[in-house]
């Protein structure tokens, strides 16, 4: 008969095992799951988006998002990675408590090394949802694109799961990304600083990092109306235009507190409190220089409320109001605060 202490310090050390905070053998990777220890394995219906402008997360576009994956499999489930370059594992309760889900892991991500790690890659494909938390997006280009990780991320929007991000987590979603490397630890790039110089030495971009259905030619910015974000979105797409990046820049600028939702068509939707921006920039910008304000006539804003959709996939050439940007001062209330209809194409 085994000893009564052995047998109690064997079922601690099980106990120990089981729970959701693990370092992978290879990195120095946390890993934080919940929920069940086996892989769900649904057919997927997607891929879906979500964009998320931060300060509280809008959950009823993460249901959205799983939903639309498992489809109108009603006992589908699926499992769902977090992945973070700081922060714990706040996430995983609460979407473990949406419908469908068959486990949350938070993988926290701190180099390339990490995002290099063949159980970090696993883990990552087996997922039918991915989403980036928020925090910084300078850390997720310089620890995350290029890597095993990166293309296991495409593999499960490839095969019909989902991706979203709030907050840092948005900003790198779009195939041209504001990447914030080279702004201070405590520095803002304003939209008076974008205006005036839209060269400004803070201002550099990530280009032909994730490319998804629908979101070609789009750049993401997120804390829009409280943090006056406008001017610099306006600045970033006269860039766009002006070095040849595209021919025809949209922003998808996300309020916070709210989600813009894209299903598997192309058809945008905004969850949450809203609103959503839509800033074109399909002309070249009259004058765009280094050292120069910015002169932009006729940037075409849709501003979207909540449940207003946009069609992505077939982009609308009406339900636009002009704003115009002359030697850095943007012409008119640029937040259009009556709201307008859902645009058609």
């Amino acid at each position: 008969m085994r000893n009564p202490m052995t047998l109690g310090r064997s079922l601690l050390m099980g106990l120990l095992a089981m729970l959701a905070v693990t370092v992978s053998a290879g990195a120095r990777v946390t890993r934080h799951r919940v929920g069940s220890p086996v892989d769900a394995t649904p057919k997927l219906q997607g891929p879906a988006y979500t964009l998320g402008g931060g300060a509280k997360d809008v959950f009823e576009a993460l249901q959205w998002m799983i939903d639309q994956v498992r489809g109108e499999d009603a006992a589908a489930k699926v499992d769902v990675v977090v992945l973070r370059a700081t922060g714990g594992d706040a996430y995983n309760p609460r979407i473990l408590s949406l419908d469908g889900v068959n486990s949350v892991e938070t993988l926290v991500l701190t180099s390339r090394e990490d995002s290099e790690d063949p159980e970090v890659e696993a883990t990552v494909r087996r997922a039918e949802v991915v989403f980036f938390a928020g925090g910084n997006q300078c850390h997720y280009v310089k620890y995350f694109q290029g890597t095993r990780l990166d293309a296991a991320v495409k593999s499960v929007v490839a095969r019909g799961g989902a991706v979203g991000g709030t907050s840092a987590g948005c900003a790198i979603l779009g195939p041209v990304v504001f990447d914030a490397c080279r702004l201070g630890a405590k520095s803002e790039l304003t939209s008076a600083k974008a205006l005036a110089d839209p060269y400004h030495p803070e201002i550099s971009f990530t280009t032909d990092w994730f490319r998804w259905p629908h979101l070609e030619g789009v750049l993401t910015d997120t804390h829009f109306v409280p943090r006056n974000r406008m001017g610099r979105t306006m600045a970033f797409l006269a860039r766009l235009v002006q070095d040849g990046v595209t021919p025809r820049a949209l922003g998808v600028a996300v309020n916070e507190r709210t989600s813009l939702v894209v299903d598997r068509n192309g058809l945008a939707r905004v969850a949450g409190e809203g609103p959503v921006f839509m800033v074109l920039a399909d002309h070249r910008p009259e004058v765009c220089q280094p050292g120069r304000p910015l002169s932009y006539l006729g940037f075409k804003v849709w501003r979207l409320g909540p449940g207003q959709t946009f069609d992505l996939a077939h982009r609308p050439t009406s339900g636009f109001t002009l704003r115009s940007v002359v030697k850095g001062q943007i012409s008119e209330d640029p937040y259009l605060e009556a709201p307008a209809s859902s645009p058609q194409p």
